[in-house]
């Protein structure tokens, strides 16, 4: 399975992205924001960090990168696309995933481990889990604080598009596990044909036991599941 890491001036995590990918069997390459075509790939993914600095508003900048054009393109014709935490905010401000992420409800920076519920196992992304699993992944963020409008909200719950939400370690919602504020503890959705997933939190810093654990190694191996 290759995939198209895609890495922008102030990104800082397509490295454990593509270490991620590669234990779970795929085969990883670095593409740069400047470039405005893609090599034929079977997966795109738009990783964490700080792109352009986080100027005017987080992703705003990288979504009009040149390679954001050819992302777009493959994505309508179903290649699937994975934002990750700064991913997240550039696809939203890409038009590809629909709300809008705010700054953080405390007002500062988040870091910690966190517990999400997964809430749909039937994606390429999240195959390799069971429906309503508790996993432990950690988040890094500023504005991770998922917002929409009433609409789009009924409609993410209405057509299951919610991919994972923050829970306690028992799995139940709780105002202390949300690290964020987001609306309906909401930590990832889907598109309408759930083949683009942004989340706020790293799934691929819990991909090795000897950094913090093997829950996140799930995504990546559901996607070589299903893309090889």
């Amino acid at each position: 399975m290759k995939a198209a890491v895609i890495s922008f001036p102030g990104s800082n995590r397509e490295r454990d992205i593509m270490m991620a990918l590669e234990r779970a069997g795929a085969r990883p390459a670095l593409v740069w924001h400047g470039d405005a075509e893609i090599a034929d790939t079977d997966l795109i993914v738009v990783p964490g960090g700080f792109s352009y600095g986080d100027y005017l508003r987080c992703g705003a900048m990288a979504a009009h990168s040149p390679v954001m054009k050819a992302v777009n393109e493959k994505s309508a014709r179903g290649t699937p696309v994975l934002g990750v935490c700064n991913g997240f905010q550039i696809l939203i401000e890409a038009g590809l995933l629909p709300g809008a992420l705010m700054r953080n409800a405390s007002l500062r920076f988040v870091c910690r481990q966190v517990h999400l519920r997964v809430e749909d196992s039937q994606s390429v992304f999240t195959n390799a889990y069971e429906k309503g699993q508790v996993i432990r992944v950690p988040v890094a963020h500023g504005e991770g604080n998922y917002t929409a409008d009433p609409d789009t909200l009924k409609k993410l719950e209405d057509r299951g598009l919610v991919a994972f939400r923050y829970v306690s370690p028992e799995g139940k919602t709780d105002p202390d596990a949300n690290p964020n504020g987001s609306t309906d503890a909401i930590a990832g959705i889907f598109n309408d044909s759930k083949t683009v997933l942004g989340l706020m939190p790293h799934p691929e810093d819990a991909t090795d036991p000897h950094a913090g654990g093997t829950d996140g190694l799930g995504m990546f191996k559901s996607l070589v599941n299903a893309l090889h």
